[in-house]
């Protein structure tokens, strides 16, 4: 709720400053609207029980794969000529981004695979590979998909997902390791090749686009083109500066910034609230967290602490991104800030996401799984005792 008001107030203050107060109305109206269909998403996912979820995250992650394939051909063209991206539909005055739907899928199929894996055998180097595999092969047609859209951020935050859960999926560290320092080492060989104009050549083979370019540039040097590439880069960084410690006042913004509504929407709370209440802001997104892990540690229930691992990591990407490329630690991606920026489709994935893990304090059982049952059908249910 904290988080729903910050957002809010964000929303109506850069509506305001690039448009008219009509328009910031508007917008922070639009705002509630989808915290109101969120909420009561919330509402109907705590209904959900641990059976429930298992069974239905199949279907929900091929209607997802669905949405995916679908978009390819029935993309908005006009905002694909706008951000470079072929992941959005359009109805009307809607638009909706499949991902979206997709994330909070993506975190129960992979749960559901991770728990039957480890319900059925133990944990050995052998095994562990073939856990790996199998997490692959449910990783990789999304990951394909949205390579396709040319949506980088979100390929990045499912693959944070991916990673998040496999640490704690109980895969040997002599896997773990050689993966990590692998991964390393190809994203320092891709910003090698990026900053090399043999190396664009290569890359630009394997489906890197301008754009793409443009944002890891005005990375590197965002003084470079601040008229150009780096304009809104630069701006994010000029009006988070001007903030100071104690910022410049709540509706006083001076500094103009694109999108400052969605992407760079931390860009308003540093300028307006400096660095106290960037940092409050911070701390905020740190309780919501910890909140999750208390939730996850007393249910203690495998498949809902890899269900609450993802959301945990989905959450903490994206604000660990936002933040990180507003301020110019991290080139721009394109990702919204969490329960603030604007844009239906993210949080009703971000809520819906959240009201998987209310769940678990909901129900509030603890589920013991039979290691030679395949099926949840099959499973044991122990209820948990009052501590």
């Amino acid at each position: 709720m904290l988080l729903a008001l910050v957002g809010c107030a964000a929303i109506f203050m850069a509506t305001a400053n690039a448009s008219s107060t009509g328009a910031a109305i508007k917008a922070v109206i639009m705002q509630i609207v989808w915290y109101a269909i969120g909420a009561a998403g919330i509402a109907v996912v705590m209904r959900f029980d641990t059976e429930q979820l298992w069974r239905i995250a199949p279907v929900l992650y091929w209607v997802g794969i669905f949405l995916l394939i679908a978009v390819l051909f029935l993309y908005d063209r006009q905002t694909a000529l706008a951000n470079g991206a072929k992941s959005w539909f359009k109805f009307g005055p809607i638009t909706f981004q499949p991902s979206e739907v997709m994330k909070p899928a993506y975190i129960l199929m992979l749960a559901r695979v991770v728990t039957l894996h480890n319900a059925q055998v133990s944990h050995s180097v052998r095994n562990d590979f073939r856990l790996l595999g199998q997490m692959l092969i449910w990783t990789l047609p999304v990951v394909v998909l949205m390579i396709l859209q040319h949506d980088f951020g979100s390929t990045l935050v499912f693959l944070a997902i991916f990673a998040g859960v496999v640490l704690i999926s109980g895969i040997s560290w002599k896997i773990i390791l050689p993966v990590a320092i692998f991964a390393v080492v190809v994203g320092g060989g891709t910003i090698l090749l990026v900053t090399q104009s043999w190396g664009r050549v290569i890359l630009e083979r394997v489906g890197f686009e301008a754009y793409q370019f443009a944002r890891i540039d005005s990375w590197l040097d965002p003084s470079g083109a601040t008229s150009g590439n780096s304009y809104q880069l630069w701006q994010a960084m000029k009006a988070i500066g001007s903030g100071g410690l104690t910022g410049s006042g709540l509706g006083n913004l001076q500094v103009t910034v694109p999108v400052q509504t969605s992407d760079m929407i931390f860009s308003v709370i540093g300028e307006t609230t400096g660095f106290l209440g960037s940092g409050v802001l911070i701390l905020l997104y740190f309780l919501l967290i910890y909140q999750m892990i208390r939730v996850t540690f007393d249910t203690k229930n495998e498949f809902y602490a890899y269900i609450s691992t993802g959301v945990i990591m989905m959450i903490i990407f994206h604000v660990f991104e936002n933040v990180g490329m507003n301020i110019g630690l991290l080139p721009l991606t394109g990702i919204p800030l969490p329960f603030i920026s604007s844009g239906g489709s993210f949080l009703l994935a971000n809520m819906l996401s959240v009201g998987m893990v209310l769940s678990m304090r909901y129900h509030y059982q603890s589920y013991m799984f039979s290691r030679d049952r395949e099926d949840f059908s099959q499973v044991q249910l122990t209820p948990k005792r009052n501590e």
